[in-house]
């Protein structure tokens, strides 16, 4: 049940976007984990500093009041002009947030950091953290966890080997479940490539996001925030790579040898939606309709998340709130504001339990082939994902027959 709303006035908030520090960090953050870094102009840096900050616990009351005291409101939040102010919307959702990618103001909000489930949307979080860390021409062979995921969208198949930039591919088009799972193995392990995926939510103060699985297929505790996946959305929007496979309208994805299939991405937002550039759909009956949408007008992006709405309203939903936030941005009072992410020192702390372990060396193997070469140095692009944000990018989903089976 939604809890009911109430509106909130809020005093304006203070913005700024995402600040990148220097790939001269990663030698810092490499030798506080005692890790061997690649070659490269990065290898003579200076050790970075410690933080000593604690993450704040997933639904704890530090973790509410991420972004500005008014985002721990439990309802609407909006402060507008008394005249002339474009009505805000409503729309069947318990959870959404319409912000400016920009300045990093949030327009309005409702229950921001309420606690739901993500369904595939999840899979932006994937793809931010993965796309960085694997070789796009490297191959990926599939493992029977991979393809034993139901619904398995892409079809992969047990033993063959994909590659990377397919999978990517696979991930936002048409939300293929076996294809996150794929990726996430090929970090060394599942359970290495979830534990960084969970270290980039805390890189970018995404308290309210406990990931378990990285297609976001039902999962017991997991959970994320409108709030959280605005700030996950941003940093997309800063990744190029990830921007690219997000907007693609349709890729051939090659199954087994010399069959292909047609990847049709089916965000309409993309097509229908004037200045629509990417998103993710997502739906589980536990989670309900869910959606992450990106559209720019005239110099100005706007990120809208939206959580626990009613099927097939999501993107209709989703567009409703931009045009208010195209029409009221810049006449609003801001509620509150998204926050970067960590910088490189603050992060470490955060993710030396990841950065600890030993090295494991990503592939590119031959298709079919068991044995890798190493390419990267997984703990070492953890950090770059955790340290540094030097990030990947995702999105788009598959809508294409039974929903009600599937976590779009």
């Amino acid at each position: 049940m939604r809890r009911a709303a109430r509106q909130v006035t809020a005093p304006a908030a203070a913005s700024g976007w995402p600040v990148r520090a220097g790939l001269t960090v990663l030698a810092g953050l490499a030798i506080l984990a005692g890790l061997t870094v690649p070659p490269g102009p990065a290898a003579s840096a200076a050790p970075a500093a410690r933080s000593t900050a604690a993450a704040p616990r997933p639904g704890s009351r530090a973790a509410r009041g991420i972004g500005g005291p008014l985002m721990a409101s439990r309802g609407l939040v909006v402060s507008q002009p008394a005249d002339h102010a474009r009505p805000l919307p409503d729309v069947p959702a318990s959870a959404w947030v319409i912000a400016n990618a920009g300045t990093g103001q949030v327009l309005a909000a409702r229950d921001p950091h309420g606690e739901f489930g993500p369904a595939s949307t999840l899979k932006v979080l994937t793809a931010v953290t993965l796309i960085p860390l694997l070789n796009p021409g490297g191959m990926v062979v599939a493992s029977s966890l991979a393809t034993s995921q139901q619904p398995n969208i892409a079809g992969l198949i047990t033993g063959r080997a994909y590659q990377v930039a397919a999978l990517f591919k696979a991930l936002l088009l048409i939300s293929a479940n076996d294809a996150a799972v794929a990726l996430t193995q090929a970090t060394g392990s599942f359970a290495r490539g979830m534990a960084l995926i969970n270290a980039e939510a805390r890189h970018l103060q995404a308290y309210d996001v406990v990931a378990k699985l990285p297609n976001g297929l039902p999962a017991r505790g997991q959970e994320t925030s409108a709030y959280d996946e605005a700030l996950i959305a941003r940093q997309a929007l800063a990744l190029p790579a990830f921007m690219k496979y997000d907007s693609t309208l349709a890729a051939r994805f090659e199954v087994r040898p010399h069959h292909f299939e047609t990847l049709l991405n089916q965000n309409y937002l993309l097509t229908r939606y004037r200045g629509g550039i990417g998103g993710k759909i997502g739906w589980t009956v536990s989670s309900e309709a869910t959606y992450v949408g990106l559209a720019r007008r005239n110099g100005v992006t706007l990120i809208v998340t939206v959580l626990h709405c009613t099927a097939l309203q999501e993107i209709t939903s989703a567009e409703k709130l931009l045009n208010w936030g195209f029409a009221m941005n810049g006449k609003v009072r801001p509620v509150g504001t998204l926050v970067p992410p960590l910088a490189a020192a603050a992060a470490v702390r955060q993710v030396r339990s990841v950065a600890r372990q030993k090295t494991v060396a990503l592939s590119a193997p031959r298709p079919g082939a068991g044995a890798t070469g190493t390419s990267y140095a997984l703990a070492v692009g953890g950090l770059v994902v955790a340290g540094l944000g030097v990030g990947g990018l995702a999105r788009t989903r598959g809508r294409a027959g039974g929903r009600r089976h599937r976590a779009h």
